[in-house]
């Protein structure tokens, strides 16, 4: 079934799929009325599953004639992109940078969904085992988990 911020989500992937630039105005009152849910719910989704490491930009403008314009961003060779996106990871990754991370990857088809599952996993058992130092060790696994998997595929 899925939660309803995971609706809204595709939703706005759907709108943007159908739209020819990959880009589009939303009005986040209008989204809520169809959601019928509060706008700060759509605030989440936007700031959750819209970032640019997931390969969104999301432009805001408050106000009467205030929008919100999400553009997915399209990159010309993805495994370049991907292995881009692992070299910027720092020496320390949240939680929540992980996931934008293996969502991107999932979704330019570079890791298949269990690939995805499988380093989320790991990666999650290592760190719950350490009372410090989580973000610096999830960094640390993530980059050589996922340099392994594109390195084999290659």
């Amino acid at each position: 079934m899925g939660t309803l911020a995971d609706h809204i989500e595709a939703h706005i992937k759907k709108m943007l799929k159908s739209s020819g630039d990959n880009s589009v105005e939303l009005s986040r009152a209008q989204l809520a009325n169809d959601f019928s849910c509060v706008p700060s719910q759509i605030n989440y989704v936007l700031a959750t599953r819209f970032t640019l490491e997931r390969g969104y930009i999301v432009e805001s403008r408050r106000g009467g004639g205030g929008y919100i314009r999400v553009v997915h961003v399209q990159v010309e060779d993805d495994l370049t992109h991907a292995v881009n996106l692992l070299r910027s990871i720092g020496s320390q990754l949240s939680e929540r940078q992980l996931e934008n991370i293996l969502a991107r990857l999932k979704d330019i088809g570079v890791i298949s969904p269990r690939e995805c599952r499988l380093v989320r996993g790991i990666v999650q058992q290592e760190v719950g085992t350490i009372n410090q130092g989580k973000d610096v060790l999830r960094a640390s696994l993530l980059r050589a988990l996922l340099f392994y998997i594109i390195e084999s595929e290659s």
